[in-house]
């Protein structure tokens, strides 16, 4: 945070969500969490009517999420997917049958229950290493704010109420809360907490509003009525600002709009170098929902389709009928282009409770994704056999991931085998040519590429894992998430030789990470050989552009200078300059920033 020095005006730093700049008053939100009372009964009559009227305020707010949901405006409308989320969450066994056990068992009132169930469900939240999964926390938090708000009788602020041009102000906004919002009255919203990853900024980017999140201090500096600039290109908030940086970002906000209209219109464009390089441009993605939003951005097929979302939605495991109409769907969707399925990657202590698993101190590297699975073939098989049914429908490429070494693959091999078996005797049609591909996101693995490169068709390089494993950094980890390092030269090594491998034994190579959608990352990842990326697909229009103005042999040229810098410093130092200099555009707009 910055403070003007004459005008009082004040400058904050947050998670840019959504790329749009807009210039209006303050309304803050007061969203202090319900003061809970612990009370303990002696009369079963009083346990059985704390009972009674924690189910009550279930019924309500499911009411109320349902009456959100059938009432979404149309241009969210694909987003419902997150109040569905809500409503399986509020039936959670975890949540609810947790909280009635409580209050039964502990003679307590349903208020306190509820707390206890939820520190529980946060305790087991915070051992998940992907940072998607773990961010989903606040959703549980969301919805048990709610209930607890219900049972107080306290409704809070009602967003849908507002009636005059604002930008909110708030600690945080819960997925309904979002929904409310009449964007003929919100101009935006920036909030103390979140992430890019949360909830509440994926339907801000459905609303398509400018907000900012994860500004820490904003509900504290802020008073209701103060004129803001939130810039959502680069995470900036101005408050109370003076005339010069209201005409600064008017200017730019026009400059941006243009820009944006600019690409998006050659979205649908191939991704194809000024020297007829092809590079395969597709999307990542969590739930089936988000598949017409890929094609949308001019996704040509799903690069990732973390599959972890219907384990996490209960105590149970999801039925193979579920998972296969759930890939079906996506498959047919996308059809003819093709949809890379990842294996299920949490470790079974994470969702279920039926298999016995000790807790990990260090679960990043405990029982998870591959080891878990080999460990429980039988979960293992009803996914395998869903993926396969579904590839009759469409084009299927199966992944394993946090492959190790080899034995781990030809063990994963050995169980899909015998699902292929299983299906032929039962005369149950699947793609006998479906390509099977692991994640290269272990150093192991990248050692051992040139023996794993013979036993698949495709490699995908996960990034985010490579870097956290290969640099011993936590990137979750705020104390060491600084030296979270795309550009280390030892990074970039191990990518480089994940695609000698490849191009040796004659297979493909994707790249899955965060890297893939960086406007800094495309010229390297060019220059070193990847056919094909995978990112968020709001990012797809922009690195397409930036594919079809980099020549390859220009982007050779330069790996050959980076590969010689001995610091990620150094390297972030060469291809920001050499960025800035072939689109200057970008950092005007905020897509990369020094």
């Amino acid at each position: 945070m910055t403070t003007g020095p004459a005008t009082g005006e004040r400058e904050l730093r947050g998670v840019a969500v959504y790329p749009d700049i807009v210039i209006g008053k303050a309304h803050l939100i007061d969203r202090s969490s319900v003061k809970i009372q612990y009370q303990c009964f002696v009369h079963d009559e009083d346990v059985d009517r704390e009972v009674a009227r924690f189910k009550e305020a279930v019924k309500t707010v499911e009411k109320e999420f349902t009456s959100l949901k059938e009432n979404m405006p149309d241009r969210v409308r694909d987003q419902s997917f997150i109040l569905d989320s809500h409503l399986m969450i509020l039936r959670d066994g975890m949540l609810y049958d947790s909280t009635i056990e409580a209050i039964s068992e502990e003679r307590i009132n349903a208020e306190w229950a509820l707390k206890k169930s939820l520190e529980e469900i946060g305790e087991v939240f915070e051992e998940i290493d992907d940072e998607y999964i773990s961010n989903r926390i606040s959703d549980v938090e969301n919805v048990t704010d709610r209930l607890l708000r219900t049972l107080s009788g306290d409704t809070g602020h009602c967003l849908g109420e507002i009636n005059q041009r604002v930008i909110i102000v708030a600690h945080d906004l819960s997925p309904a809360d979002t929904t409310e919002l009449n964007t003929a009255w919100v101009m935006g919203f920036i909030t103390d907490v979140g992430g890019k990853t949360s909830h509440t900024a994926i339907m801000a980017q459905a609303l398509e509003i400018p907000a900012v999140v994860g500004l820490e201090t904003a509900t504290s500096l802020v008073k209701d009525g103060d004129l803001l600039i939130v810039d959502g290109s680069a995470g900036v908030v101005v408050i109370n600002p003076d005339d010069r940086a209201i005409i600064h970002y008017q200017e730019k906000k026009l400059q941006l709009q243009a820009y944006r209209s600019s690409i998006a219109r050659t979205s649908h464009l191939p991704a194809e170098t000024p020297d007829g390089h092809r590079v395969a441009i597709t999307a990542n993605i969590e739930f089936l929902e988000e598949v017409t939003a890929a094609k949308d951005y001019g996704g040509e097929g799903i690069g990732l389709y973390r599959t972890e979302f219907l384990y996490l939605r209960g105590r149970g495991f999801p039925d193979e009928e579920e998972l296969f109409e759930d890939y079906r769907e996506v498959v047919e969707i996308m059809s003819p282009a093709p949809v890379s399925i990842r294996t299920l990657d949490l470790g079974g202590d994470k969702f279920a409770s039926e298999v016995a698993i000790s807790g990990e101190s260090n679960p990043a590297l405990g029982l998870r994704a591959i080891r878990f699975c080999l460990r429980e073939p039988e979960i293992f098989k009803v996914q395998l056999r869903a993926i396969l049914r579904a590839s009759a429908y469409g084009n299927i490429q199966l992944m394993f991931p946090m492959i190790s070494g080899l034995q781990e693959l030809i063990d994963a091999k050995e169980i899909l085998g015998q699902v292929q078996e299983e299906l032929d005797r039962d005369k149950i049609p699947y793609d006998t040519g479906m390509e099977v591909g692991i994640m290269m996101e272990i150093p192991s693995a990248v050692t051992m590429a040139e023996v794993l490169a013979r036993h698949v068709d495709f490699f995908s390089i996960g990034t985010n894992d490579l870097i956290q494993y290969a640099l011993a950094i936590d990137r979750i980890n705020e104390h060491v998430a600084y030296m979270y390092e795309p550009f280390h030269p030892a990074i970039l090594r191990m990518i480089r030789q994940v695609v000698n491998a490849a191009r040796d034994a004659g297979i493909k190579v994707a790249l899955c990470g965060e890297m893939a959608g960086d406007p800094l990352c495309v010229s390297i990842l060019l220059g070193i050989g990847i056919d094909r990326l995978s990112m968020n697909a709001r990012a797809i229009p922009l690195i397409k552009k930036m594919v079809r103005a980099i020549p390859v042999v220009e982007a050779r040229a330069d790996l050959k200078k980076i590969m010689g810098l001995s610091t990620a410093k150094e390297v972030r130092a060469y291809i920001l300059e050499k960025t800035k200099r072939m689109f200057p555009e970008l950092e005007e707009k905020g897509y990369i920033l020094d």
